[in-house]
Order: structure tokens, then sequence, then C-alpha cells
């Protein structure tokens, strides 16, 4: 069961032990991708302090163990291996995952690239959509069977205030016909990761499984290694009048974990979340906090679904 405190208010400042505080997850199963730096250490930390059993799916397991050490990780924590640049590499680490794990409550799809140089996963794909998005398409709809196995799933996927910078392409995914950008191409990603959370959840709520994106906030990862002071000013200007501020690690890691843990389902469910609440709809991109309305189109996000599917060469059943 999910312990839901729903009176508790939680802002951008709050840390994910401010939000965990009295929270016990024991006899959870916990899945992040991107357990190796930034916000996935945190997160594992973080539930693994308040009990869970937590996987983490990482690309270099030596990387990661060095890097959960490093944080003082303790707890029920293993590590599979999954590049989800790699599509087989995505399959391989679901069907072992199917084959040795009973079931998984919650999976935070916290693994991502952001503003990298052109270039193509293993598949083909354009770097930031195939990661950001078919890899974790493909993860997350093959973990379904062991999600639907609990009483009460979630699946929170990390989107990002940069989903402000372009809608999805749904005829031209991987720039063939368009030139390349890396902020337009990441901020597709990121509205990819929020309309994937719409389907999700038309799709299983009904099931029992909720499914939500959120925004971290700015934080200064490795993450942001393709960042430059020009890349800075895009994202500042984006913002309008509004200064960027950033947050600490545990202030980012924050909101993941108040929707996987403490946000009750029905006010997630579907939603883009930010600073530990729901965002509005908003078709100012200068207005902030909001989430672009065109990222909660159902109707985009069910012909982005079908597009992945096409893409990936794999269909999952409503």
């Amino acid at each position: 069961m999910h312990a839901v405190t729903p009176t508790q208010q939680f802002g951008a400042e709050s840390t994910t032990d401010e939000v965990l505080e009295g929270v016990d997850l024991s006899g959870q199963t916990v899945l992040v991708t991107g357990a190796s730096a930034g916000l996935g250490v945190e997160t594992v930390r973080a539930v693994a302090a308040h009990g869970a059993s937590v996987i983490g799916v990482v690309r270099d397991t030596v990387k990661g163990q060095k890097a959960l050490a490093e944080a003082g990780v303790d707890g029920d924590v293993r590590l599979v291996d999954a590049d989800l640049g790699s599509l087989s590499s995505v399959r391989a680490c679901a069907d072992g995952l199917i084959a040795n794990t009973g079931r998984v409550d919650v999976v935070i799809a916290n693994a991502g690239v952001m503003g990298c140089p052109e270039s193509k996963t293993t598949d083909g794909f354009e770097t930031q959509f195939g990661t950001n998005h078919l890899g974790h398409f493909v993860l997350v709809n093959r973990l379904l069977p062991l999600l639907l196995a609990g009483p009460a799933g979630r699946i929170v996927n990390l989107s990002s205030a940069g989903h402000r910078f372009s809608d999805v392409s749904i005829d031209d995914p991987n720039f063939e016909s368009t030139a390349y950008d890396p902020w337009v191409s990441y901020g597709r990603s990121k509205t990819a990761n929020v309309l994937f959370s719409v389907e999700l959840d038309r799709r299983l709520h009904e099931r029992g499984v909720r499914a939500a994106a959120v925004h971290p906030g700015g934080i200064m990862t490795e993450l942001g290694r393709h960042m430059t002071d020009e890349t800075l000013a895009s994202l500042q200007a984006a913002r309008g009048e509004r200064k960027m501020t950033w947050k600490t690690v545990p202030q980012g890691a924050a909101t993941s974990v108040w929707a996987a843990f403490v946000a009750p389902a029905d006010e997630i469910g579907g939603r883009y979340c930010e600073d530990c609440a729901v965002s509005p709809a908003i078709d100012d991109q200068v207005q902030m906090p909001g989430v672009m309305r065109y990222a909660l189109d159902a109707d985009t996000a069910a012909r982005l679904w079908a597009k992945s599917e096409e893409l990936v060469g794999e269909s999952f059943p409503s």
C-alpha cells in the first residue's frame, strides 16, 4: 500500500527525506532507471532508507556500485544492467526481471540524456528520443506484468520544463526531414515522456496502476555535461522574467518520490508534476510553473503510442 498524507504540504525546497518522513516502504519493490548518478542515486538512497527493496537499472554496474557506495546507500539494493539506447539490451533486462522478480510496485523512469550532439542509438533512432522515450517505452511496457501483480502500482516518468522547447513530431521523430537542433530534440523527448504518462494512465488506471510525469527542477548533475553558456541563456530566455533557480539533488528527487509514494493516485494520474504538486496546463510558453497543453493532449498521446509501437516493432495491448 502507498502511504498517502494528503494534508501535508510540500514545495520546491522540500527534500526526499522530508517528503518520505514517517513513510514505511517495507514490502515494496521499486525500480529506478539511471541509478548510477545524480537524481537516480538519491532516489535509490531515499527509498531504500525507508525500507523498500530497490532494483537499480544502470548502463555500467561498476560505476553504479561505486556511486551508491559513495552516497552511503544502505538497504536491499541490487543493480541490473541495461542500455536504454539499445532495445536488445532493454529487452534482455526486462526478460531477466520478469524471470527473477515476483512483482514491482513502482517504476521511476529517471534515466536520460540532454542536449547532446546529433547521433543515433544502436537501433538508428535519434539519440534523445530513442533513449529518453523509446527505451523507457519498451522497458516499462515489458515490465507491466510485474506492476499488475501488485495491488496499486505507479509509474513515474521524469520529464522536464524543457518540454516547452517543442511538441513531439509524429511524422519526423528522427529529424530525417528537419534540421537537427539539440534543444528541440530534447524538448520533443521530454514532451514524449509526458504523453507516454498520459496514455499509460488512460490504459492502466482501471487495473490499479497510475502513471505521472515529473519535472525535477534545475539541478547541476552530469546530465548537463553538454550545457554551454549559450544553452543556459536559451533556457533562461524560455523562462521569461522568472529567473532560473537551482535545486540540490535531494530537492530535485523529491517530486519523484512524492508522486510515487505520497500524493493521492487520483491527483497525479495522467498529470505533470513539479515542486511536489500538480502543475496547471498552460498555453503561454513563458508562464511558470505549468505544463504546455500540447503535452497533455490525449489524441497526440494515442498517436505517439501507435508510432512508438511502429518504430520499435512491438505491440503492447491496452
